[in-house]
């Protein structure tokens, strides 16, 4: 019986396996080891997953996840995980990059990236990850994510580029002032999960030709910036996350204006996951 978490910023999928076979699955809050401590991830493991699993010992804990890019981050949830969890084999903590790769490419080499509340992207050799261009958060980059969607889009609303019917629709559902913006994007916590939370608002009006062009632009950005760096012609680019499949026929027309050819396109790496560990 093993453990297989994928963590991203909002949430972290939790898996109980056995002989390849799904146990339980438990959905608890995003662990991010950039933005928490390691009592802060401890204290949602205890709180949120330990009395959920009802003693379950597993014999290994697969952790997959978003923040755990460096030894010091690794070490930090791994720490957290064993104050609580009672494990009887190894404990490894990994990056999400390397759980996108794994599922969508199994042992085989392909480019593999992710279009979620981040984005990111790697080539994968059916091993390893042997290159990567750093993502750089949403500030900084993040192309195409749930993050720089929502960010992309209340620049717009704030600005006036989108129709007055729709900056009005916008802040009458959401009950959001340019005041409440600044504040929760400049001075709350986990400003990229906030900015995510707002580009559904884009997949519902997409067929607006200023809404259609702001998704089309920023995934054709994220394909340039990142994918077009790797082997491209040669092999098919693989997506995971929620932005990817929900938005996945603008993601398409972005590939073919690109020349990238696009693979696999799936919401959630858990079900590549278990079937790379095989209940191992």
């Amino acid at each position: 019986m093993i453990l297989i978490a994928d963590s991203g910023s909002t949430k972290t999928d939790w898996c109980l396996v056995e002989h390849g076979e799904l146990l339980q699955q438990i959905f608890t809050k995003g662990t991010n080891p950039f933005f928490q401590s390691e009592e802060d991830i401890a204290h949602e493991i205890a709180d949120a997953l330990l009395p959920r699993l009802q003693g379950a010992e597993p014999e290994a804990v697969y952790f997959y996840g978003a923040g755990c890019a460096t030894p010091e981050k690794t070490e930090t949830v791994r720490r957290a995980l064993l104050r609580h969890l009672r494990v009887k084999g190894a404990v490894e903590v990994n990056t999400d990059m390397l759980a996108a790769a794994r599922a969508l490419c199994g042992h085989r080499p392909g480019i593999a990236c992710i279009l979620g509340t981040g984005s990111n992207s790697c080539y994968y050799d059916g091993r390893q990850i042997v290159q990567n261009v750093s993502p750089l958060g949403f500030i900084l980059g993040d192309e195409g994510s749930g993050a720089c969607l929502g960010k992309l889009l209340v620049g717009d609303i704030l600005k006036n580029q989108l129709t007055p019917a729709l900056k009005e629709e916008f802040l009458q559902q959401t009950g959001l002032t340019p005041a409440d913006i600044i504040e929760r994007v400049y001075r709350k916590p986990f400003p990229n999960r906030f900015l995510a939370s707002l580009s559904p608002f884009l997949a519902r009006h997409i067929g607006e030709p200023c809404v259609h062009r702001l998704v089309l632009d920023s995934f054709k950005a994220f394909l340039r910036r990142n994918v077009m760096q790797y082997d491209y012609r040669n092999h098919e680019a693989h997506f995971i996350g929620s932005v990817a499949h929900y938005y996945r026929d603008v993601l398409a027309q972005a590939a073919e204006e690109t020349g990238v050819r696009l693979g696999t396109v799936c919401q959630s790496p858990m079900k590549g996951l278990i079937a790379f560990h095989g209940g191992n």
